[in-house]
């Protein structure tokens, strides 16, 4: 424990944390826009949530797969997928719960934990069948030039179009219409089946770089320069990417993955500097204890929303628009008010999760 890297665990913990607050406005009438996703192309903080959550499963892979070698490559590997099966299945219960409210045959396949499920499988995979961490470097960026391949030769006159994607024809071929996402009012689903090589290749950049700076365990000052540089060089290709490759979180574009994964290596060094580094660890309470348990966390945040939203109701209203309307938007204008009720609806999970912490339980998914 005393050689754990605290700032992996506050930057998961603060990820959670952030992923609950953006799921759960008052009012999705009255959210800051920098508490909303870009409407298609672009990157808004809200966008770093959830490629923060692959790149640090991708860090603690790179921790927990250490001892991987030839010999036991293959029981690791049975164990990832496995896992991932798990954690898809519980995503597609989920998207179902309360199970009265949906038909079978109108439920979405696809969503944020089966996004992780399948990325998290192949990035296993690879990650199990390659050694060598320059040929897994050219893996990732093969896996970002592949997806940019299919959608642009592939996608028609507008190929990063909303309508004209090829993800959307896939997924329209693969499950039909009745089992996507409808959200951007037409069937189209961000957590489709090809965006799972960019977001694989998120997670095996996570893994790359857990692997290079942490192979002593807290980076020195000269590994934090390596880790700014390496964030500045992201960063720079993506933009320069961006110029026929939109940055784009629905489509999970490779300029979107490289962007992100630059902002997000930044925010783990200045992290690390401050926590690991420099011990100004008193303020990582709330976000130690998200990261202990963080799955956990985040599946027990969507299945109170569901009780609020579908089960407990006061007259005819749900008690999530019941408690938005007769106690935040009696003390705070529409705004604060639909954020308070995100900040005091993320309390009430983190209650629970620092219950687990204080007993030293760590649910494992």
């Amino acid at each position: 424990m005393k050689n754990r890297i605290l700032s992996i665990d506050v930057l998961r913990g603060l990820t959670i944390c952030l992923m609950i607050i953006v799921n759960t406005p008052g009012s999705w009438s009255y959210v800051y826009p920098p508490l909303q996703h870009a409407s298609w192309h672009g990157c808004t903080p809200t966008d770093l949530v959830f490629p923060s959550f692959l790149f640090v499963i991708g860090l603690s892979m790179s921790i927990s797969l250490k001892k991987l070698n030839s010999s036991n490559a293959i029981p690791i590997l049975k164990k990832l997928i496995k896992r991932g099966g798990i954690i898809f299945i519980i995503g597609l219960l989920l998207n179902w719960f309360p199970f009265y409210q949906t038909h079978i045959s109108d439920l979405r396949v696809f969503g944020v934990l089966q996004r992780i499920a399948l990325a998290f499988i192949l990035a296993g995979i690879l990650i199990s069948l390659i050694r060598q961490t320059s040929i897994l470097i050219i893996t990732a960026f093969t896996l970002l030039i592949t997806h940019w391949a299919l959608l642009y030769f592939l996608g028609g006159d507008n190929p990063f179009g909303l309508e004209t994607n090829l993800g959307r024809s896939i997924d329209l071929f693969v499950i039909g219409e009745n089992h996507m996402y409808n959200g951007f009012g037409v069937p189209f689903d961000p957590e489709g089946l090809l965006g799972t090589l960019s977001s694989s290749a998120q997670v095996l950049l996570g893994y790359i770089i857990g692997k290079n700076i942490l192979q002593k365990g807290i980076p020195s000052a000269h590994e934090l320069n390596r880790l700014a540089l390496i964030s500045l060089m992201l960063i720079f290709i993506s933009l320069i990417w961006n110029i026929i490759y939109p940055i784009n979180k629905p489509l999970w574009t490779g300029s979107y993955t490289l962007y992100t994964t630059g902002i997000i290596t930044g925010v783990w060094g200045i992290l690390i500097w401050i926590i690991d580094i420099r011990k100004k660890d008193r303020w990582t309470l709330p976000f130690k204890v998200f990261g202990q348990n963080p799955l956990a966390s985040y599946i027990l945040s969507i299945i109170v929303v569901k009780l609020f939203i579908y089960v407990f109701k006061v007259g005819n209203t749900s008690l999530y628009g019941w408690s938005f309307k007769n106690i935040f938007q009696t003390l705070f204008d529409n705004h604060f008010a639909s954020f308070t009720f995100a900040l005091v609806f993320t309390f009430m999970i983190w209650l629970v999760a620092f219950w687990l912490y204080k007993k030293g339980k760590i649910i494992k998914i």
